[in-house]
């Protein structure tokens, strides 16, 4: 609160980015539901989720290069606009499926260039002794949002209908646009190691983001191991709708409780962090993986809902302390000119990276069960996080000695 309280700049990113998350699980419930309604397919549904969720991912590189090379202030400005634009367009036609994917799709697009600006944006913001505290405070606003939007949704759907939460959706994107607004301009930094040549192309741009996560041995390992540890543990949501219902043959509040154990570890363990500081962000980040992936492994052999239920809370508090520390460390590692592109490559291989769990973990859970996958993807998650563990501080300590950690 006290950074909210005495930085404005700070307070109008968070604020705008809490309550365009809100809308997000808004519009996310009431697309879902009349996908559902007008089609009566899941693979319907699947489509709609695919094209929100995973096939910006692949555009990425780019994304994440316009953060470096437009004044990040305008970009987001810019993609709040659009996306409020698209969903005024949607809730006003609301077009057949295939149209209704690719306006979907260019929404999502716009959010995912989005992301990487507001992250990069931060260290303009917030001195560099309160970045963990800044990334810690916007986990707990924007996943507490996640969480808030579908109880939102569900109050508002019977008196505005889906059109009417649309509409909604676009009027929270229009304030968080006039919220943006108000910040100061946000231009990338230059870089001042290539002054005298060409300015580069945004494609020529993307791939110098490619290569500069390659190039960099920390940001390699940081990366790499972020990608495995959730290729190997994405697919826990889903392991745990079986492992409520055919091993432990609960009930369908089961699986809610369940489902609910991680996010509430997760706004626990965000709130915890904004209150202490002065940690290595080292420490933090295996602490992270490896409580995420034992948790896992643990769930695995759970005898009762209630162990499992304890064991996923618990999680929850190191899926926070992996994203705030993966964050930090990128903030303050990284040179402002290459920031947008790390954010934006970073964010997209973990979206990859997702996908690949829901496939091989779902390949998996099917041919085996649900301990079995659990079990497996927690091992698999723990040698991820001890390669991280025995490389990644070596490579910080060949960094030049302008970085902090």
């Amino acid at each position: 609160m006290t950074l909210l309280v005495s930085n404005a700049g700070f307070r109008r990113l968070s604020v705008a980015r809490v309550v365009s998350f809100v809308g997000d699980s808004l519009s996310l419930v009431a697309l879902m539901l009349h996908v559902a309604e007008t089609t009566g397919q899941a693979l319907a549904v699947a489509a709609l989720l695919l094209v929100g969720d995973f096939a910006p991912a692949l555009l990425s590189p780019i994304s994440g290069a316009i953060s470096d090379r437009f004044d990040r202030r305008r970009v987001m400005i810019t993609c709040e606009l659009v996306q409020a634009a698209l969903l005024i367009a949607i809730a006003v036609a609301l077009p057949p499926l295939p149209l209704l994917l690719v306006l979907v799709g260019v929404r999502a697009l716009a959010g995912q260039i989005f992301q990487p600006a507001s992250r990069a944006a931060i260290p303009a913001l917030v001195p560099g002794k309160d970045l963990e505290a800044a990334n810690s405070t916007l986990g707990f606003g924007t996943n507490g949002a996640e969480a808030l939007g579908p109880l939102v949704a569900a109050a508002l759907l019977p008196f505005v209908g889906i059109q009417g939460v649309l509409l909604v959706d676009a009027a929270s994107f229009l304030l968080s646009a006039a919220l943006l607004a108000r910040l100061p301009a946000l231009p990338p930094a230059r870089d001042d190691t290539a002054a005298d040549a060409p300015s580069p192309t945004l494609l020529g741009q993307a791939r110098e983001g490619l290569g500069y996560i390659w190039s960099m041995r920390s940001m390699r390992i940081i990366a790499i191991g972020f990608c495995a540890v959730v290729a190997a543990n994405g697919i826990d949501d889903v392991a745990l709708l079986v492992l409520a219902t055919d091993t432990l043959h609960a009930g369908e509040s089961a699986v809610g409780l369940l489902l609910g154990a991680v996010g509430i570890g997760l706004l626990v363990g965000y709130l915890l962090l904004t209150r202490t500081a002065n940690r290595s962000m080292v420490v933090l980040l295996v602490a992270g993986f490896a409580v995420s992936s034992v948790g896992n492994l643990l769930t695995g052999l759970a005898w009762a809902v209630a162990a499992a239920f304890a064991v996923q809370l618990v999680r929850g508090l190191g899926i926070a302390a992996m994203d705030v520390a993966s964050n930090t460390l990128v903030q303050r590692l990284v040179p402002d000119h290459m920031l947008g592109r790390v954010f934006g490559n970073l964010y997209g291989a973990i979206g990859v990276a997702a996908a690949i769990s829901y496939i091989g973990g779902g390949l998996l859970l099917d041919a085996t069960d649900a301990p079995t996958t659990f079990i497996v993807a927690g091992a698999a998650g723990t040698l991820a996080t001890i390669a991280v563990a025995l490389t990644l501080p070596r490579a910080l300590r060949r960094t030049p000695p302008s970085t902090t950690t």
